[in-house]
């Protein structure tokens, strides 16, 4: 028989820990700020091809040469790809930049694939709708564990929620990672993530209350999480494991999309022990609670 860890018996030293992180992030984000992208900011995007692999290094050196002090210069795919990015409100801007390297080019010339404009005014509605979408899935979130659940348990989860929501954008802002599209689609994964991770334990503590009657809450939970623990480990690693290796080979296009994925499953995994089932004990859950009304008005109890 699996021995009983008791997850809860440091819950106060977790709740330090929490309340630092959190704290510290928040700090960050309000103090620092986020290095918004040119999806949200507005700008230029170009897309080269070379004939031979291309230096980035070189590149960048060139644009500095040309003026373009704030060009930010990355792989993009193949070795003979890459992808140039841009702040400004010029339409114009990125066919000039284009021809300055295309001169430049010497036994490596370049040729244009693309060049896309974001004006600010369409950053500025994406990262609202991008706030409002994130708000709406938790709103939704909320709502779905009060009727599958308890509204007890969906307070837990988007307490936890919100706690890897902050925690991972204030590492990102900490660290000045360029937060785009593509590290607003990790944000929202870790949101899934973590919410996965949580039922899980959850959906155990509902159960036990049946099978061991006799339990006090916090026993409840540690059983149920140390009951859970193998099946969260198996896919906290694996997903770590996946994400590492994005990380390394991936390139620098999807680099802060993995940094948030891997800062974001960590703290998932975290919080759905010493956050989730932290707030259960705070309101106190009951057996009493997970016990469905009848449609007389009279309460069954449906333990066995």
């Amino acid at each position: 028989m699996l021995r009983t860890i008791n997850f809860m018996g440091v819950r106060n030293v977790a709740f330090g820990v929490t309340v630092l992180l959190t704290v510290l992030a928040l700090f960050s984000w309000f103090h620092k700020g986020l290095n918004y992208g040119l999806d949200f900011t507005g700008g230029t995007l170009i897309e080269l091809t070379y004939e031979k692999p291309a230096d980035v290094t070189l590149v960048r050196n060139e644009l500095v040469k040309a003026g373009y002090h704030e060009a930010i210069v990355q792989s993009f795919g193949a070795t003979t790809d890459l992808l140039v990015r841009m702040p400004g409100e010029d339409p114009q801007l990125g066919h000039q930049v284009a021809e300055a390297l295309q001169k430049v080019g010497g036994d490596n010339p370049a040729s244009v694939k693309r060049v896309e404009f974001v004006g600010p005014q369409v950053g500025e509605e994406l990262r609202d709708q991008g706030g409002l979408g994130m708000l709406m899935a938790l709103g939704g979130i909320m709502i779905y564990l009060a009727f599958r659940f308890q509204w007890k348990f969906g307070v837990g989860a988007i307490v936890s929620l919100i706690h890897d929501v902050i925690v991972t954008v204030g590492i990102l802002s900490y660290f000045q990672i360029t937060f785009d599209l593509t590290v607003l689609a990790a944000v929202l994964a870790i949101i899934g993530y973590s919410l996965n991770d949580t039922i899980v334990v959850f959906d155990r503590v509902r159960e036990n209350f049946r099978v061991l009657r006799k339990a006090t809450l916090i026993e409840n939970i540690n059983i149920s999480t140390t009951q859970t623990l193998l099946r969260t480990m198996a896919t906290s690693i694996s997903t770590l494991l996946a994400i590492g290796a994005l990380m390394i080979f991936g390139g620098d296009n999807l680099w802060g999309f993995s940094l948030a994925l891997f800062i974001g499953v960590l703290a998932g995994t975290y919080s759905s022990i010493y956050i989730a089932n932290v707030v259960l004990i705070w309101l106190n859950l009951n057996s009493e609670d997970l016990i469905p009304p009848a449609a007389n008005g009279k309460e069954v109890d449906d333990r066995p």
